[in-house]
């Protein structure tokens, strides 16, 4: 295999929805954090990554068509070189609503993370998505930061990749857009609706209650 999406989206900017939407519409296996979670191969490539140590992209995404979310969204620009074939599919929502989504669920997790009763292996890999994700990408948990990284990530996809490689995208436009700007038939059905809030939590059993 070889990608054939690469998603350049923040978590939080429907990458759930996307993720399911692309593999329904043939573009599966598609990477997302929760593979990382259950691909026992998966965190060794972004130990590498947080060590700052050469990762074999091909290696990495041997398994997988396309990418969508987290941690490899915080190396879309590697990916857009490792794969110059790929479409680049980038997810966005406003500021405000983003961060309210992500501060009570990703951002949450990072500020609790060390409390929660994690099994050992994912315990391990949250060691790393905390040096790639929150410390080098979104650059800590303070919410002006956060949405400057957030502003910053998406300006630089905007000026980075050509206009014909590109699409902006949040699940509420649909089907349409999508299928599109990747040359595939619409399929019956709406777009697909998941990760909500208590959706997030039950990966990890359950929602921390507030200091």
């Amino acid at each position: 295999m070889s990608l054939k999406v690469i998603g350049s989206g923040c978590g939080r900017t429907g990458t759930m929805s996307t993720k399911i939407a692309l593999e329904q519409l043939g573009f599966g296996p598609c990477h997302h954090m929760t593979e990382v979670m259950r691909d026992p191969d998966q965190p060794a490539f972004w130990k590498q990554l947080a060590d700052e140590a050469d990762v074999n992209w091909t290696e990495a995404f041997a398994r997988y068509n396309a990418q969508h979310d987290f941690p490899g969204a915080t190396v879309w620009h590697e990916l857009s070189i490792a794969f110059p074939d790929a479409k680049v599919l980038h997810t966005e929502r406003p500021e405000q609503d983003w961060w309210a989504s992500y501060s009570g669920t990703i951002n949450k997790f990072w500020i609790h993370r060390t409390s929660m009763e994690l099994p050992p292996p994912v315990a391990e890999t949250f060691k790393t998505m905390d040096k790639i994700i929150v410390q080098d990408l979104i650059g800590g948990t303070d919410r002006e930061a956060a949405i400057k990284a957030y502003r910053r990530n998406n300006e630089k996809v905007r000026d980075t990749i050509p206009a014909d490689r590109l699409l902006v995208f949040t699940p509420s436009d649909g089907w349409a857009p999508l299928c599109r700007f990747l040359g595939v038939n619409t399929p019956d059905g709406d777009f697909p609706r998941s990760n909500a809030r208590d959706e997030f939590w039950a990966h990890f059993g359950g929602e921390p209650a507030d200091a």
